[in-house]
């Protein structure tokens, strides 16, 4: 897919935020979970180009974003902070959009929404509630993640954050530290001090998310962890506006980009 234009928004607490938008059509703005950056939607917005404005958001600390939080303060993240990342990038974008979060970067855009976000439609893929026996992190999580970026135990928190709040295997994560690609994940240690918050216990929606009345779709994989898929559709019956969908594909927690852009086009084109 050819690069769209990568465009910023100037964040409430003075974060560039950046995001790539290309296609016509109404705004779908996709946000993306731990250790993405917005080329996890490139396959999908590649898709969509022809119905809608995809605008693939770099989250704070990922990509071409800044962040104004410096690694020993990280402790003084809170997800209001990307709630109003994401207002600066719908309110660039015309002021009202759709928005797609992907893992937990759905859980940020339910709480942007029960925040007051002006949204058109919500799709949220893989949320990783709390729900049917999906297990939320200790309690003690964010604040030990921040301690360790500020200590500068950037492997650590990237481990930490993989073993406690993802529930990787520790061998697997083990084995990971010793492939090339960990420097990659070191360099976005701080944003698991984000991700970890977002999903921080109880980790079950809110009074104010459960009453949204904004039109959403929980959307899974069929291939995906069995997990995923039991708190999605937990999730889809505690939302007012919502409905489950599983889509074919998707192991291993990866988007179904050609099921997940069939689902948009008939859902949500019209808008």
């Amino acid at each position: 897919m050819t690069a769209g234009e990568l465009c910023t928004a100037r964040s409430g607490d003075g974060t560039t935020i950046a995001y790539e938008r290309s296609g016509v059509g109404p705004p779908l703005v996709m946000v993306g979970g731990a250790f993405t950056t917005r080329e996890v939607f490139r396959p999908l917005a590649e898709l969509l180009g022809d119905v809608f404005t995809t605008v693939l958001v770099d989250r704070r600390g990922r990509g071409d974003s800044g962040d104004a939080i410096v690694p020993h303060e990280a402790f003084s993240y809170t997800v209001d902070r990307e709630v109003e990342d994401l207002e600066a990038v719908v309110a660039a974008e015309g002021g009202r959009a759709a928005v797609l979060g992907f893992s937990s970067g759905a859980n940020l855009a339910l709480h942007a929404a029960a925040a007051g976000l002006p949204v058109t439609a919500l799709v949220l893929y893989e949320a990783p509630f709390s729900l049917a026996g999906l297990p939320a992190a200790a309690p003690d999580v964010p604040r030990r993640l921040a301690g360790l970026v500020a200590e500068g135990h950037l492997g650590d928190a990237v481990a930490t954050m993989q073993r406690e709040v993802i529930g990787l295997p520790a061998a697997m994560v083990e084995q990971a530290r010793r492939s090339p690609g960990w420097h990659a994940l070191e360099e976005l240690a701080q944003t698991c001090v984000y991700d970890a918050t977002i999903t921080a216990a109880p980790n079950v929606p809110t009074p104010a998310m459960c009453a949204l009345a904004v039109p959403t779709l929980v959307v899974c994989g069929a291939q995906t962890w069995p997990t995923l898929r039991a708190a999605g559709a937990a999730l889809a019956g505690e939302l007012a506006a919502a409905r489950y969908v599983e889509v074919p594909g998707g192991a291993g927690h990866e988007i179904a980009a050609e099921a997940t852009a069939a689902l948009l086009r008939a859902e949500l084109a019209h808008g």
